[in-house]
């Protein structure tokens, strides 16, 4: 393979474009690295040793040696190296050699994925069978998964007879800390946790799996064996992709001191960056005669097809299970009349499969049967896969640390790769690849959770307390006293001897979703046999399958013809309709409390907390096209929302002192809203799903009926992002405005201040009045 495969690759993927086209807004080569090598720690075990240099390993990295050495001495660590950096030899090091020194040691894997869970957990079994006293009946590891998938008959096996389990926080919560005391003897001699991709564990999910570790910890403590010295329990081990402040994010999770190894001594191929904005189309319009782009995932599909044909093997990420589906059927299009023989090697892969469709698609893409696959950030994280030469990534996934993630993907065993960000329609893909230092060379967001959260910490101390009686001190050193007499009031938590008991009777822990979602799951049937094709998180299913939505499984099109938000079913009949559906939903907010609040002149910036009132209003039928048939109306009950708000006022004065008169404002604050949505993630370690927006030309009477502009957390009690804007509103705010301006749109387009979920139909907006409205706001708070 040449040394300009990648810019070989990108040639191939531009001969294909239209005539007249050049999507290409910046291209960058970044230079192969070489490593830096080290050498075996003295601790290690010669057989030990040489289970990982029987896979080739002759020795480890820099970074590798440097982590496992502060692992072996029982120091909580993380390693945050890039991609493909071989982290996992940091943690498998120690672990092993502990397992092979003490047979009654224990070890505690846990991934946010299964995915990943499973391609470690084959590791474990090669590097265990390699150790040949770990195989011998007093002292077999018998690595083994323990996650939803697992039969119940192993499950056992794990618990009773397994030293090294592979799980993940959503286990640990619902069945391992719930049922401790059958866990007793792992427990007590677990020596490591093992907290792979901790980048992940992000908002609400990130606050959840916080407490998870934390109870996990207690419960560690409680069952130590009998006369030992205290001690902080077992040594963790987190494993992240590169971001800032990785010693603090992972201090976060575990509420203790973390040392971190950053500096990456690994060796990578040279990469060819592609910033590739799709053509505005000629031949149609969206919403309100706005322009519209070719669709990310559509030239997603036809770069992946003539790199497929070229002998490139491709990865192609999409923001969305449907797109994932349309882009491979679109991929497997193309290749009928370019290369039919290819047709039955693209496919695609997300989360929502059953547990046998997803494994048979990992071994098939491992094992070089697959050449092209489009998937979700469900193939994002950490899985192992060989030789893939190209990463094409339909719209920007929502932070700089997935989108390395991602393209890391590609070139894992250091040959050179390629890869493609393809914008979608969208404020924050039209910024970046127009602004491409600020994605290639911006520092890497830093993780935020908030476990303070009262809605986690409330249901996270009714778990603790049902496993153990909580103490005054652990209550206060988790500054949950308030929250902790919340629930005395409720009834749901006694206070007896200062300690804090569960209520008779109570279970608590199915009722947390430490994953954030509300509503637990909805499983999708279909209506003639009763199959089940897949499941959707409760709070996105009145969005995603209402009654007249189209779903997409495997290829294949259904229309939904019932969603039983009770019974948590929604029933489908196979059909393609030739159309895609979008829900739309209007907002009414409520400020709750003062916050906290700055004027600047005429602008006052605030983090407040509201209520905000959403409701699904119908959904618009769209054309592959981009053309929009029609709306179709539909009833759905209120959703109600306590969170957390950034907002700015600008007084009706200044608004016409810029230029804006009294009828522009609220299209000005409606456009300037939409961007604002869609360019926090710039700024804060979210996803445009994670946030929302309201603005107003008279705001509520908490804000003096100013004209105003929200933008909430979609999290009851907020996840932090809200705040990350507030902190940071300089920088967000001027990306905003510089968004807009630099759109060739004359009037407003998705790629600027139009919003897919929007409840109003995009009306009205002002595109030049959105812009006046943030320079005013940007000039107020520099002044």
């Amino acid at each position: 393979m040449t040394v300009n495969f990648g810019g070989e690759l990108l040639t191939a993927a531009l001969a294909g474009t239209e005539p007249g086209e050049r999507p290409l807004r910046h291209v960058a080569h970044l230079p192969a690295a070489a490593g830096v090598a080290s050498s075996w720690p003295d601790w290690a075990a010669s057989d030990v040793i040489g289970a990982f240099t029987g896979r080739g390993i002759d020795a480890p990295w820099s970074h590798q040696r440097a982590a496992a050495e502060l692992a072996h001495a029982g120091q909580d660590v993380v390693i945050s190296t890039g991609t493909a950096s071989g982290k996992s030899l940091a943690y498998q090091l120690p672990a092993l050699n502990t397992l092979a020194a003490d047979p009654r040691a224990r070890v505690l894997y846990l991934s946010p994925t299964k995915a990943l869970g499973h391609d470690q957990l084959r590791a474990a079994h090669q590097l265990t069978a390699a150790v040949d006293r770990l195989g011998m009946p007093s002292t077999a590891v018998a690595p083994t998964a323990y996650d939803g998938d697992t039969p119940a008959e192993i499950r056992r096996f794990a618990r009773e007879r397994s030293r090294w389990v592979f799980s993940n926080p959503d286990m640990i919560h619902l069945s391992m800390l719930r049922n401790h005391a059958r866990w007793a003897v792992f427990l007590r001699g677990l020596r490591f946790v093992i907290v792979d991709e901790c980048h992940y564990y992000r908002g609400i999910f990130g606050s959840h799996v916080a407490m998870v570790l934390r109870r996990l910890l207690r419960l560690c403590a409680r069952y130590a064996a009998p006369g030992t010295p205290a001690s902080p329990g077992p040594t963790v081990i987190f494993a992240s992709a590169t971001t800032a402040a990785p010693g603090t994010s992972a201090s976060a999770l575990i509420g203790r001191p973390v040392a971190e190894v950053t500096e990456d001594g690994s060796p990578h191929g040279a990469r060819t960056v592609a910033l590739w904005e799709p053509a505005l189309r000629t031949d149609v319009t969206g919403e309100n005669d706005a322009p519209v782009r070719r669709a990310a995932g559509a030239e997603a599909a036809r770069v992946m097809a003539d790199l497929v044909a070229e002998g490139a093997r491709t990865l192609a990420f999409v923001r969305s299970r449907r797109g994932a589906e349309v882009t491979a059927l679109a991929a497997r299009t193309r290749l009928e009349s370019t290369a039919p023989q290819l047709v039955d090697k693209v496919a695609s892969y997300r989360a929502g499969y059953l547990a046998e469709d997803r494994r048979a698609l990992e071994r098939a893409l491992a094992d070089g049967q697959l050449y092209g696959v489009a998937t979700t950030n469900a193939l994002e994280l950490g899985v192992d896969i060989a030789g893939l030469d190209a990463v094409v990534i339909a719209g920007f996934p929502g932070t700089v640390t997935s989108f390395w993630q991602q393209a890391g993907r590609s070139g894992r065993r250091g040959q050179t790769a390629l890869i493609v960000l393809i914008a979608r329609d969208d404020p924050l893909d039209t910024y970046l690849v127009h602004h491409p230092a600020a994605l290639l060379d911006k520092p890497i967001e830093q993780v935020v959770i908030d476990p303070a959260n009262p809605y986690v910490l409330g249901p996270q101390l009714l778990c603790a307390a049902a496993e153990l009686p909580l103490t005054v001190t652990e209550v206060q050193e988790l500054g949950a006293a308030q929250v902790a007499d919340a629930l005395v009031d409720d009834g749901q938590l006694r206070r007896r001897s200062a300690k804090y008991f569960p209520a008779p009777g109570l279970d608590p822990h199915p009722g947390v979703d430490i994953r954030g979602s509300s509503g637990g799951q909805v499983v999708i049937l279909e209506a003639d046999t009763g199959r089940m094709l897949g499941s959707v998180d409760g709070g996105r299913a009145p969005a995603t399958v209402h009654t007249g939505a189209v779903y997409l499984h495997q290829g294949e099109s259904y229309v939904v013809d019932s969603l039983d938000t009770e019974r948590q079913i929604a029933f489908v009949h196979a059909e393609d309709p030739g159309y895609a559906t979008f829900a739309r939903e209007i907002t009414d907010i409520d400020v709750t409390g003062e916050g906290e609040r700055t004027w600047f002149g005429s602008v006052c910036l605030g983090l407040v907390p509201v209520t905000v009132t959403r409701q699904i209003v119908g959904y618009l039928r769209r054309l592959p096209t981009g053309e929009v048939l029609d709306f179709v109306e539909l009833e759905v009950a209120p959703a109600i929302l306590p969170t957390t708000a950034v907002v700015y006022t600008v007084t009706p004065e200044a608004l016409t002192g810029c230029g804006i008169a009294e009828a522009r404002i609220p299209g000005a604050l409606h456009a300037a809203e939409h961007a604002a949505i869609g360019l926090l993630p710039l700024v804060a370690s979210c996803d445009r799903g994670d946030i929302g927006g309201l603005s107003t030309a008279l705001g509520p009477d908490a804000m003096g009926g100013l004209p105003s502009v929200f933008v909430y957390d979609g999290y009851p009690g907020g996840a932090g992002f809200a705040e990350r804007g507030f902190r940071s509103a300089a920088i967000w705010l001027d990306a905003t405005a510089a968004t807009i301006e630099s759109c060739e749109c004359p009037h407003g387009c998705p790629s600027c201040v139009q919003s897919p979920k929007c409840g109003n139909g995009n009306d009205p907006l002002d595109k030049d009045g959105a812009v006046r409205v943030l320079r005013l706001v940007l000039g107020a708070l520099s002044s």
